[in-house]
């Protein structure tokens, strides 16, 4: 049991397996494998739940904070998708004391398979490379956004919401046209939120130029998020040139 370790002894990836395990719930590990997918042929084929919230994992993961790296790659590759979660929350905080480092664990992780669905992205692309790269070359989400994984794909997209949370709209424009002819839902979803997320916090006038040169061959789930917040007949309008 967690509670069982030694005070003066190092955590390990083992001490927050066990705090997760006492919190964990069959049903809504029956309940959670639905949802995410994990049937034969779906997106999270074979991924294993053992009946964790989200809530209840953040909270196991800030009794953790600083878990050795070495520890955060244990839970990063383990076939439980709530530890899979733990592993990347951890790398979250881990960049607000090292950014680079995190990011590069991160990365590894990534292309290794590991942060394999919409969840594990979206609670993490924004805060790790999304601040890593701010300040630099940003080359490396275009290469991801090349990647034939989806989960790739949708890092990239993800990363820019902590350049639009700081103003900056260019990365997302640029993937955003990159991905107009991506065959997978889940990314003309992300593209979608992220324009949409553009317009309220940075520029509708941004969005709308976009919407303008590229509304005809945007995706319809796409274009649908991405309109969600404007004005019904201007939506409309944007709609009906499809």
């Amino acid at each position: 049991m967690a509670h069982d370790r030694c005070v003066d002894a190092p955590a390990t990836a083992d001490d927050v397996r066990s705090a997760l395990a006492e919190l964990s719930n069959p049903a809504d590990a029956v309940e959670l494998q639905r949802y995410f997918k994990t049937g034969p042929g779906e997106y999270g084929e074979g991924d294993v739940f053992i009946g964790v919230r989200v809530p209840a994992t953040r909270k196991v993961v800030a009794r953790y904070r600083g878990l050795p790296y070495d520890e955060i790659d244990a839970l990063l590759d383990d076939p439980v998708h709530e530890h899979r979660l733990a592993g990347v929350l951890l790398l979250v905080e881990a960049t607000r004391r090292d950014p680079e480092r995190a990011a590069e664990r991160y990365l590894a992780a990534v292309r290794r398979g590991r942060v394999n669905n919409w969840d594990l992205v979206d609670a993490s692309a924004e805060f790790v490379l999304g601040t890593w790269l701010y300040d630099r070359d940003r080359s490396l989400l275009f290469e991801l956004a090349e990647s034939p994984v989806l989960w790739e794909r949708r890092v990239a997209v993800l990363s820019t919401f902590g350049f639009l949370k700081r103003g900056d709209v260019t990365t997302t424009l640029a993937l955003a046209e990159r991905l107009l002819g991506d065959r997978e839902d889940l990314i003309h979803k992300a593209v979608g939120w992220m324009l949409r997320e553009m317009e309220s916090r940075v520029s509708v006038d941004e969005l709308r130029r976009f919407l303008d040169t590229h509304a005809a061959r945007m995706p319809r789930t796409m274009l649908s998020y991405a309109t969600e917040h404007l004005m019904p007949e201007e939506r409309a309008k944007y709609r009906a040139l499809r």
